[in-house]
């Protein structure tokens, strides 16, 4: 009998003691189903079809400094996550975003929610519209010429599954993101020896704030936490590790993804990435808006339904026929672009949403029906120091 180092007496004719400590730690800690599995909502409710415009602000700033802004607001973006999670742990009723304003802020704050999520959705969904229309004409005719029709088709496509309520579907946004990850993982390893370096180092100090509102938009997931918080009840102690992890996630396969289109393409990267390597690769563009799009118009009909209280018919008609409208007046004004449209509903719907929730946390210490697993630093100061940031980020998008 040996002795491994730190581990204790090895019996060679039998497993070693310091292997089975180790394999029950590493199990326990990192093969836990239901962390990974409730970790995973909150990753694929964050990657959508955000993650396209991301190579595109990249390779126009330069590499360094979009790579600078994902960390940043991630970090601040993670901040904001895990004021929420305490906020849902010191709520005893459940409730959505909406809930949760009304609870702490009042009716101006359930108000102020409720268009910050609609501003975004459909912000959102318009810039899919012009991002898959723009990927199916391509994919079967090589060109842009006919993205408006294949816009208006793909529309049509969705709102008649939304019609004919097809929830089940939904799962279909779950597997999206799996093949996601597994694409974007590929793409890394076959295109890596085709990269140029030199491509990476490059900065335009007149562009340095164009990633903020795409970054701030590919990062947002906020609807997922009071879910989460569901899931998880009874392990509650997980919480905080899930939407570290689940944040995290993310922001690693957007790191990947840029480093490789900028790595290749330098400057030719198009708004919607996808578009600038093979037609397999734009089909997982294609794939990716689908599911996107598919998930959100779900979302907003429940908005509709639960916090608005309407009926079927308005349900259906708000949640289909307002983007459609909006994709035709931003045509008449030539202004179809997807980067825009992402950056404006990232910094409008994100920071409203964030500065609201940091007033939710501030307010939830003082009225929180139960004590929390763990406890966000909130005060005057990184309420009034994340807020003006925010609001930097809607006056550079805009102006």
């Amino acid at each position: 009998m040996d002795r491994m180092p730190g581990f204790g007496p090895v019996d060679r004719g039998s497993t070693p003691r310091g292997f089975i400590i180790l394999k029950k730690m590493v199990n326990k800690k990192y093969y836990d189903k239901q962390f990974w599995a409730t970790t995973f909502t909150l990753t694929g409710t964050i990657i959508g079809a955000g993650i396209l415009g991301l190579p595109y602000v990249f390779s126009q700033s330069g590499y360094l400094m979009g790579l600078f802004w994902l960390l940043f607001i991630g970090c601040v973006v993670l901040y904001v996550f895990l004021c929420l999670g305490e906020v849902a742990l010191r709520t005893r009723n459940d409730h959505q975003l909406p809930g949760y304003a009304k609870k702490y802020l009042g009716k101006w704050g359930e108000r102020i929610m409720i268009f910050a999520f609609l501003f975004g959705v459909y912000s959102a969904l318009l810039a899919y519209l012009v991002g898959e229309g723009t990927s199916l004409s391509v994919l079967f005719t090589g060109g842009s010429q006919y993205a408006v029709y294949f816009a208006i088709g793909f529309w049509f496509l969705m709102a008649l599954m939304l019609k004919e309520g097809l929830r089940g579907l939904k799962k279909v946004q779950l597997w999206g993101v799996v093949g996601i990850i597994v694409v974007v993982l590929a793409i890394t390893g076959w295109y890596f020896p085709d990269i140029n370096y030199g491509n990476l180092g490059q900065v335009d100090y007149s562009k340095v704030f164009l990633p903020f509102g795409v970054i701030l938009f590919a990062l947002m997931g906020f609807t997922a936490i009071p879910e989460l918080e569901l899931v998880i009840k009874g392990h509650k102690e997980k919480f905080k590790r899930t939407i570290i992890f689940g944040v995290l996630i993310p922001v690693i396969l957007y790191i990947l993804f840029s480093f490789v289109f900028v790595g290749v393409l330098g400057k030719n990267v198009p708004q919607v990435a996808t578009l600038g390597f093979g037609k397999l690769v734009v089909l997982l563009g294609v794939f990716t808006i689908l599911t996107s799009y598919f998930g959100l118009s779900f979302s907003l009909k429940d908005v509709f339904k639960f916090d608005l209280k309407l009926n079927r018919e308005w349900n259906f008609i708000l949640a289909s026929f307002v983007p459609l409208f909006g994709y035709f007046i931003l045509m008449y004004f030539n202004w179809l672009n997807f980067i825009s449209i992402l950056g404006i509903g990232g910094v409008v719907s994100g920071g409203l949403t964030g500065i609201s929730i940091l007033l939710m946390a501030k307010q939830a210490k003082k009225k929180g029906d139960m004590k929390p697993r763990y406890e966000m630093p909130v005060n005057w100061f990184i309420i009034l120091l994340i807020s003006l940031i925010f609001v930097l980020g809607v006056v550079v998008e805009l102006f």
